[in-house]
């Protein structure tokens, strides 16, 4: 695989993964890991993370 491909593929997978804990803190939506549930806190860490390393990933091509 091509670099260029990686990186696009990457952003795309963190940029949805951002996408959907944003809709998770909009909607409030529970989500349960085994019994444990996850902290609405868990997706603001999340939802930057995704979105640094997408924007990081689509920068880089």
């Amino acid at each position: 695989m091509k670099q260029k491909t990686f990186l696009q593929a990457a952003g795309v997978i963190f940029s949805l993964i951002a996408v959907l804990h944003l809709l998770r803190l909009i909607f409030q939506w529970p989500a349960e890991i085994a019994g444990w549930t996850v902290p609405m806190w868990f997706s603001v860490v999340a939802l930057l993370f995704g979105g640094y390393l997408g924007i990081t990933a689509f920068r880089m091509k």
